[in-house]
């Protein structure tokens, strides 16, 4: 068996150290806040991202598959506001100060996100992809939209 010589392991062990360094902050809340509702977003990504593919033609469309995930859509569309709580702007968030000190337009934002995930779900119900392509694009406008005015670019 080779054995790795000291000076290379050193090297391994600094490169980590450095790593780990520049890792972001973990979430320390007791609640969790940031971390619950990165995992919501997470899951609205992976939600989305298939419906996207279809609507760019990069994917089949499958009627019923598509149905389902815009219903799953829906019922994540709700659930990470609650999640940003006055004490929840604390690292490793990636929330401009604007969610709090904006709150009307970041409850719009929300709610804007909401009606064009609804919409969303009637195109899915239509069955018709021309309509369900310009749902899809409303629905990730409203998602960069937000992002532009309400979280930091990393």
């Amino acid at each position: 068996m080779m054995s790795i010589p000291r000076s290379l392991s050193l090297v391994a062990l600094a490169a980590i150290l450095a790593l780990t360094a520049c890792s972001e902050a973990q979430d320390t809340h007791p609640a969790q806040l940031v971390t619950k509702r990165r995992a919501l977003f997470k899951q609205f990504t992976r939600t989305l991202e298939p419906m996207g593919l279809v609507a760019r033609d990069a994917k089949n469309y499958n009627p019923r598959e598509f149905k389902v995930s815009a219903l799953a859509l829906e019922q994540l569309a709700t659930q990470p506001w609650g999640y940003f709580t006055p004490d929840s702007n604390y690292p490793p968030t990636h929330a401009k100060p604007a969610v709090w000190l904006q709150a009307p337009e970041f409850k719009q934002a929300q709610e804007n996100f909401q009606a064009k995930v609804g919409l969303l779900v009637e195109a899915a119900e239509s069955g018709n992809l021309e309509v369900i392509r310009t749902a899809v694009t409303e629905v990730q406008y409203s998602c960069k939209t937000c992002h532009n005015q309400f979280r930091k670019d990393y």
